[in-house]
């Protein structure tokens, strides 16, 4: 069962999360084989992401889509993790070319240095005008050193965006995604010791004696162990010398997966497309049928349903039934 573990390092200004996906994550690869299976390279990134975008959903709170977009100039085209406020993510990917065996980041998604990363905040409720916020930054370091993992590319995300050490370890095989997350506490906020009056989160940016020594020790934390260790033994095996409060998960904060396609959303994507596409599309095939590409849910419609899409709806005079 896929769980979510918050813990605090006690008097010290120094938080961790723990995510391990399973039914959630075999349930993406199960869809996705109705599609087309992606490459074993392609199926670990997508896990990785998925798990990182569960933790950053999670550390953030945010009351709309976190979406993780991967996108470059390789065989990968794009990929994609998307989660909601409730913890319920999907991910997909659009491969068009082969991938080479054991690929890492700069074989699948930047051979050529144009990759980006980017990370998108989609309020539920937006106000009128308002747009989602979106940060970017490329697949290379700042000594434009390709960047080979994904926890590599979204630590140098948050030092860019957020001013904040963080420190990631993320594996996926066809049966668990899993991450660990390691982030020094903002300035501000209650229970930072060691924030004090006029000090800023960037004055910090690798200075904290206490993170350094416990984002070492969550660097020991290997692939193997992330898979195959339960939450709690992960803990103790890397932080047996330090004092954890550790949050008892919720079935409120379980991940899973979940798909946020329907019928409706396709109808407004066609209306978009305008009548003469659509048309178009049931002269030459006779009906026009949508795929889903995170769940592979098809959805289908016919020369009515199409022009029912673009017949105004005419005010009708009420019936008997509906007089007074």
């Amino acid at each position: 069962m896929s769980v979510l573990i918050k813990f605090l390092f006690e008097g010290l200004p120094v938080r961790g999360m723990l995510v391990r996906l399973s039914d959630g994550w075999q349930e993406v690869l199960r869809r996705r084989q109705t599609i087309g299976e992606h490459p074993a390279e392609v199926r670990a990134l997508l896990g990785e992401m998925s798990a990182a975008a569960v933790l950053m959903q999670a550390n953030i709170k945010f009351n709309g889509a976190l979406v993780l977009q991967m996108q470059g100039d390789g065989p990968v085209k794009l990929a994609v993790a998307e989660v909601q406020p409730d913890l319920a993510f999907r991910a997909t990917a659009k491969v068009v070319g082969e991938v080479p065996a054991g690929a890492q980041l700069e074989a699948m998604l930047n051979v050529h240095g144009q990759g980006r990363c980017a990370i998108t905040l989609d309020p539920k409720d937006r106000l009128p005008g308002q747009q989602p916020y979106q940060g970017v930054v490329p697949l290379h370091g700042d000594q434009r050193e390709p960047l080979q993992q994904v926890q590599q590319v979204l630590e140098h995300y948050m030092l860019q965006s957020e001013q904040l050490d963080t420190r990631l370890v993320l594996a996926a095989n066809d049966e668990v995604a899993a991450g660990l997350l390691i982030q020094r506490m903002p300035v501000q906020g209650e229970g930072n010791l060691e924030g004090g009056p006029g000090r800023r989160n960037e004055d910090d940016i690798g200075l904290s004696e206490h993170f350094n020594r416990i984002a070492m020790l969550a660097a020991t934390l290997t692939r193997e162990e992330l898979l195959a260790l339960p939450p709690e033994q992960i803990l103790h095996r890397l932080f047996w010398e330090e004092t954890l409060r550790v949050f008892e998960p919720t079935a409120q904060a379980t991940p899973r997966f979940a798909c946020t396609c329907s019928r409706e959303r396709v109808r407004n994507m066609l209306r978009g497309l305008g009548r003469e596409e659509s048309d178009s599309l049931i002269a030459e095939r006779g009906e026009v049928e949508v795929g889903c590409e995170f769940c592979g849910l098809q959805y289908r419609f016919d020369a009515v349903d199409v022009g029912e899409m673009f017949t105004p709806v005419q005010d009708q005079p009420p019936g008997p039934a509906a007089v007074q």
